[in-house]
């Protein structure tokens, strides 16, 4: 991919410098080829008009006697003329009716009639005054020519003739081949430098695109800590910051994925334990009367309360799936409405308190308010709440204390549940409200791990933070901060 993208560049550079070099060359030859044209105008009017000055000067003393007179020195002046022009020079007279040649190739005489066609406009703008350019002669040369007519004006502002200054195209056109081929040379060491510059550059950009690639490759072996260590503040800086970001996503989720998988594992091996117990003891009480092997009353009575009692644990263990899958359900909605949380822990001090009795442990209900108003569901509330003062009546010895404290902390309402257990273990706190996840010991047997999972998502529904720690006199303590939400 590097090579493609990189010769692909590299053509793209090439393409781009071609194009504009052939618009550049162009425009080059056009403008140069015009001005090569202005300064040749320019310079054959300078020259005509000067040596037709030289030669108003010249036959200033003979106008009367016209250009016949001192033919031979004006020849002989022509033809230096054309040796320092490098152009040929004729001599029209005033009458148009003689042409004086300098050069000795053109001394036949020619008369003004055998001029070419269209040569007379030239002459007679001439004859009026004005310097005048034509094109006219290029059939008389066999070749492009540039011919200028300069008046000959005497002293006394009378005309005696006209200069014809006669320059070949030729000279124009190499001037501007010139210039063309410099460029032409000009170019080709452009080029080169350009390709120098465009595959540096190329390689520049490539070279980051080159460690993603690496980076990617890497990803999909499944290394999810690779990074593209590109830093550049430009948009592939900016791709290779997204890809990075995307990676550490990417690994996260898969985190996730893989700690969900072993939830779900162990949320079949627990359910599958909870349901097989209660169920393998129930056959085995079944078989046993069935068989006759057990027979007297107040055994069997014995086996059918067992299996009462399994009865209760199973039904209590679905009905607690069927809470937990309802609160994890995104579309369940909570029956909302403003209650006195002075009303749900009395209801559930009340309730719990035949359970504490049991246990002959004191359930004590304290706060020093009447009003803790919120706006929640009140049934899902007090279960939330009796999850927590069961499991503490569960893990409190005998002839001890269970305590719900209700109290204003500002704005929010605090309900802590204080016990006189063994409290928690340090590395039991952070997993105590995953599902199936108990404690095994004599107090939690009949538990199934499930209860302190309910709270927690009844919790997070209401957006009611829980707060867990071991107390320093000894016990577990659960404290549910009720945010103001009203």
């Amino acid at each position: 991919m590097k090579n493609r993208i990189l010769c692909r560049l590299i053509l793209y550079f090439m393409a781009t410098f071609v194009v504009f070099a052939l618009i550049i060359g162009m425009m080059f030859a056009v403008l140069f080829s015009r001005h090569n044209m202005y300064i040749h105008h320019a310079e054959l009017e300078r020259q005509a008009v000067n040596i037709a000055n030289t030669l108003s000067e010249f036959m200033g003393e003979n106008t009367r006697r016209g250009m016949g007179h001192g033919m031979g020195n004006l020849v002989t002046f022509l033809q230096h003329a054309e040796n320092i022009s490098m152009n040929d020079v004729w001599v029209v007279d005033r009458d148009a009716n003689q042409i004086i040649f300098g050069h000795g190739r053109h001394r036949t005489q020619m008369q003004f009639q055998d001029l070419p066609e269209g040569s007379e406009q030239i002459i007679a703008k001439a004859f009026d005054g004005a310097v005048a350019f034509d094109d006219s002669f290029s059939l008389f040369w066999d070749m492009p020519t540039i011919t200028v007519a300069a008046p000959i004006i005497l002293p006394n502002e009378t005309i005696a003739g006209v200069v014809l200054l006669h320059s070949q195209v030729y000279n124009i056109n190499q001037t501007t081949g010139s210039g063309l081929t410099l460029l032409l040379y000009s170019m080709a060491v452009a080029v080169l430098a350009s390709i120098i510059v465009a595959v540096l550059l190329s390689s520049h950009f490539t070279k980051p695109l080159s460690k993603m690639k690496t980076a990617a490759l890497r990803i999909s072996d499944g290394d999810f800590s690779v990074k593209t260590d590109v830093n550049q503040k430009d948009e592939i800086g900016e791709l290779a910051s997204v890809f990075d970001d995307m990676v550490d996503k990417i690994a996260v989720i898969l985190d996730e994925r893989e700690k969900l998988d072993r939830l779900r594992k162990d949320f079949i091996a627990n359910i599958s334990h909870e349901l097989r117990t209660p169920i393998t003891v129930m056959r085995g009480s079944l078989e046993a009367i069935l068989d006759g092997v057990v027979s007297e009353k107040d055994k069997t009575d014995e086996y059918l309360k067992e299996m009462f009692n399994e009865c209760k644990h199973l039904e209590r263990l679905v009905s607690d799936l069927l809470d937990l899958f309802k609160l994890q359900n995104s579309d369940f909605a909570m029956d909302a409405q403003m209650i006195n949380l002075k009303d749900v822990a009395e209801d559930v001090a009340n309730t719990m308190t035949k359970i504490a009795h049991q246990k002959e442990i004191a359930l004590m209900l304290i706060s020093n308010d009447t009003d803790f108003a919120f706006s929640g569901d009140y049934g899902r509330l007090r279960q939330m709440l009796i999850i927590a003062v069961d499991n503490a009546i569960k893990f409190s010895p005998k002839n001890s204390n269970v305590e719900i404290h209700l109290r204003k902390d500002n704005k929010d309402v605090c309900i802590s549940i204080c016990d006189r257990g063994s409290g928690l273990h340090p590395d039991d706190i952070a997993y105590i409200f995953e599902r199936f996840y108990k404690r095994h010991s004599e107090q939690n047997k009949t538990g199934a791990g499930l209860g302190l999972a309910i709270a927690k998502q009844i919790a997070d529904q209401h957006g009611v933070t829980i707060n867990v720690a071991n107390r320093s006199n000894g016990g577990a303590e659960f404290t549910f901060v009720f945010h103001k939400n009203f």
